[in-house]
């Protein structure tokens, strides 16, 4: 199952079922788990940790050093979660000491062509990030999240769960789950994120109470805190807007509006 011509640190510990094609470059420590499929020309470095089910197309460049002056070569990590889809030329980096020390993909994302994904991000599960998507460092993604093409989210930027970001949109202030973002030069919320939260089931009664607070928070002039209090008091408290409000009050860039 691997190619002749592919180059493995010894050090590099390989399920036996696990497809290496050629010319393909793995570094030490290095772990790929099994039912991983790794494409042409493909360059894995150290101290990256690949889950089961894996594919990974040619040309993608896995686990290198952080693009950051401070990293001072310090012994950080990638893991990269069960059945995640790596496409043609995507750069993920690992770790930086003073950032936690990891970079994490979560299980069964789907990075499309030209993805960047920079030092000490984290994402959750089945998120998308569709062509030349970008991540700075320190970036959170939630559950089921998408990124359309050519989205640039700034550092230390949180995107919610079940959030969709449009395409060629510039993210520089945290984007609270359930809702759809997009503008140029940067984003701006233009609503709930109405077909993707029907199309993973949620309930009529909970797309409401969205809407609502929804309305409330970003709609009616009120500041933040005076928002938080209709909404505690006005809208049915379903978990979905109990994470909504803890999400916006969390922040620490600021909401997009």
């Amino acid at each position: 199952m691997i190619h002749p011509t592919a180059v493995i640190d010894s050090n590099a510990l390989i399920d036996p079922d696990v497809e290496i094609g050629p010319y393909v470059v793995i570094g030490p420590d290095v772990q790929i788990h099994a039912g991983t499929t790794i494409g042409a020309h493909v360059t894995i470095d150290q101290y990256t940790t690949i889950g089961p089910d894996c594919t990974i197309f040619q040309h993608a460049a896995i686990g290198a050093m952080p693009q950051d002056l401070k990293y001072r070569g310090e012994k950080t990590f990638l893991r990269i979660g069960r059945g995640t889809t790596i496409r043609e030329f995507v750069t993920i980096h690992r770790g930086t000491g003073f950032g936690g020390g990891m970079t994490e993909i979560g299980e069964e994302n789907f990075l499309m062509a030209y993805v960047h994904i920079a030092h000490d991000c984290f994402t959750g599960r089945k998120v998308i990030l569709a062509n030349a998507a970008s991540l700075g460092g320190h970036i959170k993604l939630g559950d089921y999240a998408t990124l359309g093409a050519f989205v640039a989210v700034h550092q230390f930027v949180r995107i919610g769960d079940f959030a969709f970001v449009g395409a060629v949109t510039a993210v520089t202030k945290d984007v609270p789950p359930y809702m759809l973002a997009s503008g140029t030069p940067r984003a701006k919320l233009h609503g709930l994120n109405v077909v993707g939260l029907k199309r993973r089931d949620f309930q009529t009664e909970t797309v409401l109470a969205l809407k609502k607070a929804y309305r409330i928070v970003f709609r009616l002039g009120l500041t933040l805190n005076e928002a938080i209090e209709r909404v505690n008091a006005e809208v049915d408290q379903a978990p979905e807007v109990t994470s909504l409000v803890e999400f916006i009050k969390s922040s620490e860039r600021g909401i997009t509006r």
